[in-house]
């Protein structure tokens, strides 16, 4: 089987150009910086400057305010912004998936109104995939859109919606037609301005005392006939397709670089052969977790169907991340505290209390081997 045969990345001489540019950008970059945990920072200013640089949506067609460049090119930005911990998350999730939905199943006023403003910087996106009660069963969708003159009326609830309280539109999938057999059939997803009457946001603190997360109530909203993405009853077939954006990236598995930027530093000061052999296994892990994403995007710019090849990625990078506090701690066996002054404390508190949401976002991992063994004929 070739199953899990990988494309190879091409290298790109203007990615690297590019490289050269970003680090120059944030070198003289006086906004707010997130510290010790990255992609989860939200500054709209820092956002706005990449987009006026054009390395937001740089993989859009130009005529949507994109650039015009490839996916490999997106991906030498994204590594350079990771890697300092630039605050992203305010323009990331419309930037990595929405946009790319819209461009390819949205109707062209969605695209032209849209779009160039998700390339611009200035308009944010929140996902509403997972319900209360339903656990990792995305089939078990109870939120109802039902059809009434001039649009629909959607009932129901999301939760874990990250930045539902602060970004301006949702990407909700929703059941248009009832349970059959097929438990993925009959949903569709749809374009929700999240000022639109009827639709409430409740934010849920995490153990990091971060309120990213919120529980997301729609009372009889009524949306527009035009607020429907792509086919009525294909929402299944979109949001997987989707998925494949949000799980291939690098931000899978390099949240967690801070602290170990951390780490190598103070084990300057205590070095030793534990730590040297911590620092190569976990530089090989991290080097062969960017080929394999490099390698994704190359084979969504040939149009290859790259699902499994992502859920793989996705499974791999949550197990190197979440592993990363316990490797860091044997060998240097410094207390954790979240606010210290000590950097590599800090940073060690930060991954440590947000390590186990990295097996939810994008999918459990539960579900992503489930993926990879019913595409291998396993189940």
């Amino acid at each position: 089987m070739n199953h899990l045969s990988f494309a190879r990345p091409q290298p790109s001489e203007i990615g690297e150009r590019l490289r050269a540019e970003v680090r120059e950008f944030i070198d003289g970059w006086h906004g707010n910086r997130h510290g010790a945990a990255a992609f989860s920072g939200f500054d709209p200013a820092f956002s706005e400057a990449l987009g006026k640089r054009g390395w937001i949506g740089m993989g859009f067609p130009k005529r949507y305010g994109g650039g015009g460049y490839g996916l490999a090119e997106r991906l030498v930005v994204l590594e350079e912004l990771l890697a300092v911990r630039a605050p992203v998350f305010a323009h990331a999730v419309a930037e990595r998936q929405s946009g790319p939905l819209l461009l390819r199943f949205g109707s062209e006023r969605q695209r032209e109104e849209i779009v160039p403003r998700i390339a611009a910087g200035t308009c944010y996106f929140c996902i509403g995939l997972s319900e209360p009660d339903s656990g990792s069963d995305l089939a078990s969708v109870r939120t109802r859109a039902t059809k009434v003159d001039g649009g629909w009326r959607v009932n129901g609830s999301k939760i874990w919606t990250s930045s539902a309280h602060r970004t301006h539109y949702m990407v909700l999938l929703c059941r248009t037609a009832p349970a059959s057999e097929v438990r993925q059939a009959g949903l569709s997803q749809f374009l929700v301005d999240m000022k639109t009457p009827g639709v409430t946001c409740r934010s849920i603190v995490n153990i990091a005392g971060d309120d990213d997360f919120n529980e997301v109530h729609f009372e009889d909203v009524f949306l527009p006939d035009d607020a429907l993405i792509g086919v009525e009853g294909q929402g299944w077939q979109q949001v997987t397709s989707e998925l494949t954006f949000e799980r291939s990236g690098p931000d899978r598995f390099m949240s967690h670089m801070g602290a170990v930027e951390e780490f190598v530093t103070a084990l300057r000061q205590q070095p030793s052969a534990e730590g040297a052999r911590t620092v190569g296994r976990l530089v090989a892990h991290l080097s062969t977790l960017r080929r394999m994403s490099r390698s994704i995007a190359t084979m969504i710019t040939e149009e290859q169907d790259a699902a499994l090849h992502a859920a793989l990625l996705k499974d791999l990078g949550t197990c190197f991340e979440q592993e990363i506090p316990e490797t860091l701690r044997l060998v240097l066996p410094t207390e954790p505290e979240p606010g210290s002054d000590d950097g590599y404390s800090a940073a060690l508190a930060n991954v440590i209390l947000h390590a186990p949401s990295c097996t939810i976002r994008g999918g459990t991992k539960e579900v992503l081997r489930g993926i990879v063994a019913k595409s291998l004929g396993l189940r």
